[in-house]
This record gives C-alpha cells, sequence and structure tokens, in this order.
C-alpha cells in the first residue's frame, strides 16, 4: 500500500471548547455562566430531580400497590361469524390458516374463538382458547374443537426458564 495520506474527512474533527482564558476571548469574562448565582459556581447546580422546592415528581406518585401490566394477555378475537365467512366446508382453522386469510395480523398472538353469530359449516378448529358460546356452536355444526396449549408466565419451557427470561 505505501505512503497512503490517511486522514479524517475535513469537518469530522471538532476542537474541545475552553472556556474561562481571559476576557477577551467569546468565551472569556463569565465563562459563559452567566452573572453569578449557585449554577456559576464551581460544584454548584442542584441535583437530579430537584424542582426547586416544589414537591417533585418522583415524591408526588404514591409507590404502592401492584401492577400485572407484565404479565397481561392479550388475545386476539375471532367471531364463529367471520369463520363461517371465511371458511369452507370440512377446513382447519388454525393460527396458520388465519394469517393466511389475512383475519389475524400481528405476529406472536393468542387467538380465541367467540361466539358471535351462527355457523353453518363443519370446521375443525385447533386455536388457543374458545368460549363455551363458541364450542357449542362448533360442535353443533359438526365441527371438532382441539385447543392448543398457551404458555403463561409461570409456566416454564423444556430449559426450565419461566417465559421472558
Amino acid at each position: 500500500m505505501g505512503d497512503m495520506d490517511i486522514r479524517p474527512p475535513d469537518g469530522s474533527r471538532k476542537s474541545k471548547r475552553i472556556d474561562g482564558r481571559g476576557n477577551s476571548g467569546r468565551r472569556g469574562g463569565r465563562a459563559g455562566k452567566g452573572n453569578k448565582g449557585q449554577n456559576a459556581r464551581a460544584g454548584g447546580g442542584v441535583r437530579p430531580g430537584f424542582e426547586g422546592g416544589q414537591m417533585p415528581l418522583y415524591r408526588r406518585i404514591p409507590r404502592k400497590g401492584f401492577s400485572n401490566f407484565p404479565f397481561k394477555r392479550e388475545f386476539e378475537v375471532v367471531n364463529v361469524a367471520t369463520l363461517d365467512k371465511k371458511y369452507a366446508d370440512g377446513e382447519t382453522v388454525s393460527i396458520e390458516t388465519l394469517r393466511e386469510k389475512r383475519i389475524v395480523k400481528k405476529k406472536s398472538v393468542i387467538v380465541k374463538i367467540l361466539g358471535e353469530g351462527e355457523l353453518t359449516k363443519k370446521l375443525t378448529v385447533q386455536i388457543n382458547a374458545v368460549s363455551a358460546q363458541a364450542r357449542a356452536k362448533i360442535e353443533m355444526a359438526g365441527g371438532t374443537v382441539a385447543e392448543a396449549p398457551v404458555k403463561t408466565g409461570s409456566e416454564k419451557d423444556n430449559e426450565g426458564n419461566v417465559d421472558g427470561e
């Protein structure tokens, strides 16, 4: 390669600003700190979260109770009327087929079949959760229901880890 002239592009390296070197410079005089006061002093300023005597936010908010939010399970719901419209007689209803037919759009999702509407076709349903009313309608139309298990936060996977760890 020889003697190549390798240098950073122009304007990519900026020199550090040094304040407080005499009155004549742009950053001389009060060195960009204004006129006196707590923030002009060495070691001055207020600690993070200080609100000037007002009760700070971190003390205004109650630290109480329990939130179930990290363990929340959201279901995407599909009614039997939708299945009747989108599926042919004898087809299997699973998350894969629901995705193919664009009934369910999210990637990782727990699906629950609900009993809204009528079902006239014989379907095999393999889905995470089915309401009692939906199950009755599917079985009345001559179909079968096999619920696929849903892992909850308390169940352990094969490695012995709890979900999400």
